[in-house]
């Protein structure tokens, strides 16, 4: 079927004159889009992984988990604020 010749082409514009279109979010440093829980969760990957290449090559060097705790926990602060 095709449509008749005599139709009005034209897009219709859905914002009134006086509505401005809604401001965008500062996104963070991660490439996707994500919530507070989301964040949350990236930091306990992030965690879960820094303890094990610490436990494989660090901690056989003396220096102990504590230290790879207290920067797993700085790092999830930064990202779940910044991210």
């Amino acid at each position: 079927m095709t449509q008749p010749a005599n139709r009005d082409q034209t897009p219709i514009d859905i914002l009134e004159e006086d509505d401005a279109p809604p401001p965008e979010q500062p996104g963070g440093f991660l490439p996707i889009e994500t919530n507070w829980f989301d964040r949350g969760f990236i930091s306990v990957v992030v965690w879960v992984a820094l303890s094990l290449f610490w436990f494989r090559f660090i901690e056989p060097l003396g220096l102990s988990i504590w230290l790879s705790n207290a920067i797993a926990l700085a790092l999830a602060v930064f990202i779940i604020t910044k991210g």
